[in-house]
């Protein structure tokens, strides 16, 4: 597999609960393949793995894809995201894709899937996420206080 930016990354405590794991990227064409576990403890009622956790692995595979793509200079901060639910997911394993679709100075646009392990296309999603210098998104992040609401 090529290095990427990603490399030199700890994996932040909700993407290691989804079982995020880099499995393939092309960065200089902005694509990026990511593999998830859908546990069980993800599950709705109905056996399923939950809608927004489908969502919460869309947007921890399309905001990789820019960083890597631009070096780990840019991180994204997601201004929308629209998912669209195709298939049930059963728990397993579980892949993410996404592909750059356009990178401007201070917005990206990135298109995601997630498939099931026999090939299923389970969800699509579209992002626009607004591009933030890695240094100050980190800064940022560790100025701000781990408080309770009250």
């Amino acid at each position: 597999m090529i290095a990427t930016a990603l490399d030199s990354l700890s994996p932040p405590p909700s993407s290691k609960l989804l079982g995020w794991r880099l499995l393939d990227a092309r960065p200089k064409d902005g694509w990026i393949r990511i593999g998830f576990d859908g546990k069980r403890d993800f599950c709705n009622p109905a056996g399923f793995v939950q809608g927004g956790i489908l969502s919460a692995m869309l947007d921890d595979t399309m905001g990789p894809a820019v960083f890597a793509m631009t070096e780990g200079r840019l991180y994204t901060a997601t201004i929308t995201m629209t998912v669209n639910f195709l298939a049930p997911a059963r728990p397993g394993p579980i892949t993410g894709e996404a592909k750059v679709t356009q990178l401007g100075k201070t917005v990206a646009f990135v298109e995601g899937r997630l498939t099931a392990e026999d090939g299923m296309l389970l969800a699509t999603a579209s992002t626009s996420a607004r591009l933030v210098e890695t240094a100050k998104a980190i800064a940022s992040a560790r100025s701000q206080p781990a408080t309770l609401p009250a």
